[in-house]
């Protein structure tokens, strides 16, 4: 039973990782092969105020959470304005010197032999009440004047901007709250696990995370819980394979994306309006 408890509070954990990578990626276009590095800094400098200073638990993920923030709008100003793919190289380099400099940091994170003493004060009714309340966030964005903006610039920035829209502004936005989200994650995934090293925060755990928000749909939200749920849940359920685990793993994902190239529930979300639809669909098969 235990085992289980712990397979779904680390999903719930992703699930806010990844409902933050759903705002840059899927709402605004942005590809960040970074991301797990502000998770790396939500973890390291929560820890290193809770473990080394003794300060409390939320006055210390508050500050993790300002300081991976400030970090990501100095990351981010010379970067959200690039082309896409210039976006994922930058932020691919900028994890990579993340994790080198904590490993190189061994004095204050114990570099790579990683950072202990975690008290583990995430429970999954914890984790399971924040990674809702960051979905309601997310969900709300979305229908928010800059989750509309988002949507737009996505589709055409150039359009965007003739209708007087703040490209960079708006990009902006869209790149920090997903920072802060992310390093949610990882101050709870440390608090979970109660031990970090830099190589959990590597560029693979990023790209995961986008996989997982375009799995379930290239716009749904709804699709991107549900994602989550399938992709974390799947390795656990298939463990009896052993070594062939994570092949079978990288079929399912591969004929999801060959035979559904927008995602498990395209731009469908679960509203009174997406339910209203999906029986209008079934009654117009019906008919016809």
């Amino acid at each position: 039973m235990q085992f289980y408890i712990s397979v779904i509070t680390q999903t719930m954990i992703t699930l806010i990782a990844v409902a933050g990578v759903y705002v840059l990626s899927n709402l605004t276009g942005m590809f960040s092969l970074g991301q797990a590095a502000f998770m790396a800094i939500g973890a390291y400098t929560s820890g290193i105020f809770v473990v080394k200073l003794g300060w409390p638990f939320i006055p210390s993920a508050i500050i993790a959470i300002l300081v991976s923030v400030v970090i990501g709008f100095i990351v981010g100003l010379p970067t959200v304005n690039l082309r896409r793919d210039y976006i994922s190289l930058v932020t691919l380099g900028f994890g990579e010197a993340m994790a080198a400099l904590l490993n190189q940091m061994s004095w204050l994170t114990g570099g790579a032999s990683g950072f202990s003493g975690f008290p583990k004060l995430i429970t999954l009714p914890i984790a399971a009440s924040v990674a809702a309340v960051s979905v309601i966030l997310v969900a709300f964005f979305k229908k928010s004047k800059y989750g509309r903006q988002c949507i737009a610039l996505k589709g055409d920035e150039l359009a965007a901007k003739a209708m007087g829209i703040n490209v960079a502004r708006v990009k902006m936005i869209a790149f920090l709250f997903s920072v802060g989200l992310v390093s949610l994650s990882g101050i709870m995934y440390a608090f979970v696990i109660t031990y970090v090293d830099p190589s959990l925060f590597g560029w693979r755990k990023s790209a995961e995370w986008v996989i997982m928000a375009f799995f379930g749909g290239v716009n749904s939200l709804t699709g991107s819980v549900l994602s989550v749920v399938v992709l974390t849940a799947l390795p656990e359920v298939l463990r009896f394979l052993s070594d062939y685990r994570m092949v079978f793993y990288a079929i399912v994902v591969l004929l999801i994306i060959n035979f559904k190239p927008d995602g498990l529930l395209g731009t469908w979300e679960l509203t009174p309006k997406g339910v209203k639809s999906l029986f209008k669909e079934k009654e117009d098969t019906k008919c016809s």
